[in-house]
């Protein structure tokens, strides 16, 4: 086998001292451990986002869909003004629009197991918390939403899946008990 080199590209970006002090705060904060890996990172960001069609300001969108960056404590307010008996059947509503959402916008298809680990990082990417999956278990750390019942639906309606929430404070676990079959 023979290995192909690849030629490195190397740019040059001059910033602005305000600048410069503030990526170098970072990095002796621990905050970020290099430049490089901050660029790596604010561009993986910039591309999964698609915030090079983003109109400032006000209006951003993935794809179809319009975001809006929001305090969880809004999120909560909004969950407990909808009756309890009602939070996982909001959460499969949600769901199902995030689905069509990642399929339409990014040709995600959120039922195909293999295709987990993009919807886990999609959702990493947008705040929703740091999604694993762990044999037969769906672990969410950090969720921005912690309200178990609203995100077991929203999950099972997003995955096409059936869950059985395992605890009820974060980290959340929720193991897969069936896949529901892809539905044409």
């Amino acid at each position: 086998m023979s290995s192909k080199k690849r030629s490195v590209k190397r740019t040059t970006i001059i910033l602005e001292t305000d600048e410069r002090e503030y990526i170098d705060q970072l990095i002796k904060q621990g905050r970020e451990p290099g430049i490089k890996p901050l660029i790596s990172k604010m561009l993986d960001v910039y591309r999964s986002m698609r915030i090079y069609d983003w109109k400032f300001p006000g209006e951003y969108y993935i794809g179809i869909s319009r975001v809006a960056f929001l305090n969880v404590e809004f999120i909560d307010i909004l969950l407990n003004y909808i009756p309890e008996n009602k939070w996982q059947e909001v959460g499969q509503k949600m769901g199902e629009m995030a689905k069509v959402s990642l399929e339409a916008s990014i040709d995600i298809e959120a039922t195909n197991r293999e295709k987990w680990p993009d919807v886990f990082k999609r959702m990493r990417v947008q705040g929703f918390g740091d999604f694993y999956l762990k044999d037969k278990f769906i672990i969410i750390r950090t969720p921005l939403i912690s309200n178990s019942k609203f995100l077991c639906g929203f999950m099972e309606s997003l995955l096409g899946t059936c869950l059985e929430t395992r605890t009820l404070t974060p980290p959340l676990i929720f193991e897969i008990t069936s896949q529901i079959s892809s539905q044409v």
